[in-house]
């Protein structure tokens, strides 16, 4: 059986019992957007009835059916004998012993605990698939560990080298922002408050934008009004528990499509106010969209309730140029730098006590960066590695699991093909596993 939801490992493990569905016996395909092709379903009827001897052609199940009552285990074996998923439904129980294991959620899961986005490198891997599981790196419990031991202060009393600002680069499609999104998740499960940007290119490409007079940086009250509702989306709760510490008036700028303010140029939150009234101030007001989101920044800072990490996917495209350009002469403009945008010099910085990740993407082609970042520490970058040869093996398992690779042809011979080809690239692994 093909399966898209849990695991059998994990509903072994204690997971809520199957329910009957009524498209049982039919293999039914996701499209690009998800949605199930009827076409799929009818020539899978015609496979299924021939009576093929590979019964994992059987059945496949949408990823938020629940798991059948009969289940094949011996096709979850990883190498060595090892089982291939995981018995467990968050990040934070896994040891470093337990690495190149797969955690399986549900696409509805993730969507729940990243409301903001996922990444397209992860959005592409779970379609090719066909199953929303994510595998367990050394490479990112190193990086959830670091954080760890800077919250619980028994385990930083032994372990010293701790970063709380670190930029995840390292070659395209080596896994940079799955590991971050895997981190958004831990957190959030620890209860930790996370402000997570999935796409910081977004900020500095399209919507409206205009110059500031006043700070004489360039506003862009769209992106802010967004800003504020996707950070909103999971910490809703949470928000209304954290008071307002910083009451100075919030500047007011252009609203969206109507000028400036008559009568006003501040507002001010009253005493009493909560994080979540100060968001929906900038929600509810486009005129102070933006400073809302420069004054949020300001008090996440303060925040000792609960760990707060600023985790920014995307983090190069705020060292270079925009896509916005501002008129010089008659017949010329200028390109607007990053670091010109109100909202992404806010936030930009790393030169400060927060936790804070950022992960360069190398597919949004803003090209190479120096190796001394301005508002970043000299220490702060870490090379995430491609995949190893025992990763690449686990993978490779995963994709006959999944019917990437045909389980008739699979051999030692092929997965290690399949690696040195790719040179551990992730997304090259995947395409070579269908055609070697």
């Amino acid at each position: 059986l093909l399966l898209a939801s849990r695991s059998y490992a994990k509903a072994k493990g204690g997971g809520k019992p199957a329910a009957s569905t009524s498209n049982r016996g039919k293999v039914r395909v996701k499209d690009p957007k998800g949605v199930a092709s009827e076409d799929a379903s009818a020539s899978g009827e015609s496979a299924a009835s021939a009576g093929g001897a590979d019964e994992i052609d059987a059945e496949f199940e949408m990823p938020t059916d629940p798991l059948p009552p009969t289940y094949d285990p011996a096709l979850d074996v990883g190498p060595g004998g090892r089982p291939l998923f995981a018995f467990t439904d968050t990040f934070a129980s896994f040891s470093h012993r337990g690495v190149n294991a797969y955690v399986d959620f549900t696409l509805d899961e993730w969507k729940a605990m990243l409301p903001e986005g996922l990444p397209a490198g992860m959005m592409k891997e779970f379609q090719d698939t066909r199953r929303c599981a994510v595998m367990v790196r050394e490479s990112f419990l190193d990086l959830r560990d670091n954080f760890r031991r800077i919250v619980d202060p028994a385990i930083t009393a032994k372990r010293k080298d701790t970063k709380r600002q670190i930029i995840l680069d390292g070659p395209r499609s080596c896994g940079k922002s799955i590991a971050l999104a895997m981190l958004v998740h831990w957190a959030r499960t620890e209860g930790w408050l996370v402000f997570y940007v999935p796409q910081g290119k977004d900020w500095t490409h399209g919507g409206f934008f205009y110059r500031n007079t006043y700070s004489d940086l360039f506003d862009t009250p769209v992106l802010a009004g967004k800003v504020l509702q996707d950070f909103l989306k999971y910490n809703e709760t949470r928000l209304q528990q954290l008071p307002c510490q910083i009451f100075e008036p919030i500047p007011l700028g252009e609203g969206t499509g109507v000028g400036m303010m008559k009568g006003a140029d501040t507002v001010e939150m009253p005493e009493g106010s909560t994080l979540y009234d100060l968001i929906q101030t900038g929600i509810t007001h486009s005129h102070a969209a933006v400073g809302v989101v420069v004054r949020l920044r300001k008090e996440l800072s303060l925040v000792k309730d609960v760990p707060v990490l600023f985790a920014i996917d995307q983090y190069n495209s705020w060292f270079t140029f925009t896509e916005y350009q501002e008129p010089v002469t008659v017949r010329s403009c200028r390109s607007i730098h990053a670091k010109e945008l109100t909202t992404v010099n806010a936030y930009r910085s790393m030169l400060h006590n927060d936790m804070m990740v950022g992960a360069f993407s190398h597919s949004t082609a803003v090209g190479k960066l120096r190796q001394e970042l301005p508002d970043v520490p000299s220490d702060a970058r870490l090379i995430f590695p491609r995949y190893t040869v025992d990763e690449a093996e686990t993978v490779c398992h995963y994709y006959m699991r999944q019917k990437i690779i045909r389980r008739e042809s699979f051999s030692e011979e092929k997965w290690k093909k399949i690696y040195y080809l790719s040179n551990g690239n992730g997304s090259e692994m995947r395409w070579l596993a269908a055609f070697i």
